[in-house]
Parts: C-alpha cells; structure tokens; sequence
C-alpha cells in the first residue's frame, strides 16, 4: 500500500509520496494523509521550506489509484467525500505559510499534475513526463483546479492540455510556464537542494508575506465559483461515460463515450 513519508534535513522538510509499484499513484488514504503531513511540517519552526516529491526515479506521481474508483467514486455522497479529500490535498500547499517546491522526476499526471499546480514552484528532471488524462476518464475537474491551471499557463495552454490529454515533456512544461527550471536527472537533487538553501537563508516573513499576498491575486482570478458549472462537472463525474472510462482503462483498451 502506498504512503506518505516525511523527512526532515535542516531546514527543508520533505513529504515523500510513496506507491512505487504503481508510479506513485494516489490512494484514498493517500489523499487525506497529505494535508496532514504537510501542515506538520508547516508548524514545525525549524522547516523553511517545503518539497513535494516522488518515491524512486520513475514518478512524481502518476494520479490517482484508479483501481479504487469502483469504491470511492460510485455514488454522490462517495463523489463528494473523495472529492473533498482531492481538494484538501491539492490546496495543501497552497495553504502552507511557508515556500512548497515540487520536484519532479518521470511521470507527473492527473492528480499528480494537480497537485504540482498547488505547490509554489516546480522544479523537474528533463526526463518529465506531463498529462492531464480527464478526458480520457470523462472526469469533471473541479472549478478552482481549472482556474489554477489557467493562471499558471493561460487559457489557450489550459484548453490544450485538458481537451487533447496528450502528454507533454519538460521543456513544453517550462515553455508553457508550468516548470520553472528544468534540469538533467543527474542534476535534479543538486538544483532543489540550491534552490531550498537560497529559500532558507532568506526571512521566512517575507516568504510568508509574498505567498499570502500571491495567493490572494491567484485567488481573484478565479474567485467566481458558478453553480451552473458544478452540475456540468457533477454531471461528467456521474455519467455513464465516466464508468466507460474507468472500464476502459483498467481494461487497457481506448474508452468509446456516449456523451451522457
């Protein structure tokens, strides 16, 4: 079973998600452990900053687990409560006073894509590879996720990626704006590990400040939440296309949806 691990090195402390077996992908539990673990690390006085990583050299992480889909997402009130927890866990690090990095190596998709939005910044390994796959799912991506990867990459960059779910490598991902620095694998422990130390020398007030203060404009920028869309989304998330999707990739085969 997957886990989230912390680790603490100075002043950086690192959460460690951990389902190697399956590229890291989340499980449910995985989802509702993470806020928590990264809030023990915001609360400890001796972390300056924050890093979000991958277990191994094969994945940041690959989405959610989803083998569990059958359980977790199967009725309105499961929806509601996973999607709760997918939320939490993607605001995570947005909630956190203090700097979050997510340092990525190989598969970065679905969830895990979501959840690299919701850190600070992003740092990746050359051999990166990004997907946004709800299409493939027929997935309703929450609201305020759209409006996060809008402000990250604009709007024509948030249409591709969700429309065409194709997978993209690093050096799309940092001409897109998404990955602020791109690196060699080799390279990638050194760079963060810089990156950190500069982040730690500095006055954690400031830091703090900045990020509240960026937070508040990302946050205008996608302050209308608009009910109208929610059914879409609720709609997509129940239908019987997204049982197709779930059928259709545990079977490995290409989905064939409906539209309802």
């Amino acid at each position: 079973m997957g886990q989230i691990i912390v680790r603490r090195e100075g002043a950086v402390g690192t959460v460690v998600i951990s389902n190697p077996a399956k590229f890291n992908a989340m499980t449910a539990e995985m989802w509702r452990l993470l806020p928590i673990r990264v809030a023990e690390l915001d609360a400890d006085p001796e972390v300056r900053v924050i890093v979000l990583t991958g277990d191994g050299d094969r994945a940041f992480v690959s989405g959610a687990d989803i083998s569990q889909f059958g359980d977790e997402r199967t009725d309105p009130q499961a929806l509601a409560a996973y999607n709760a927890a997918l939320d939490d866990a993607f605001s995570a690090p947005l909630k956190a006073g203090k700097p979050t990095i997510a340092k990525i190596r190989g598969i970065c998709m679905g969830g895990g894509l979501g959840l690299a939005a919701g850190c600070d910044i992003r740092i990746c390994a050359d051999d990166a590879r990004f997907r946004m796959p709800a299409a493939r799912l027929s997935l309703g991506y929450n609201q305020a996720g759209v409006h996060r990867f809008a402000a990250l990459i604009g709007v024509q960059n948030t249409y591709d990626i969700f429309f065409t779910a194709r997978i993209f490598d690093a050096h799309e991902a940092q001409r897109m704006g998404f990955v602020g620095r791109v690196t060699g694998a080799d390279g990638l422990d050194a760079a963060v590990a810089e990156f950190t130390s500069a982040i730690a020398e500095n006055a954690p007030l400031t830091a703090k400040a900045v990020k509240l203060t960026m937070n508040a404009y990302l946050d205008r920028l996608g302050e209308v939440q608009r009910p109208e869309v929610q059914a879409a989304i609720d709609a997509a998330n129940l239908s019987e296309d997204y049982r197709e999707g779930v059928r259709a990739f545990g079977e490995k085969r290409a989905p064939r949806f409906v539209g309802r």
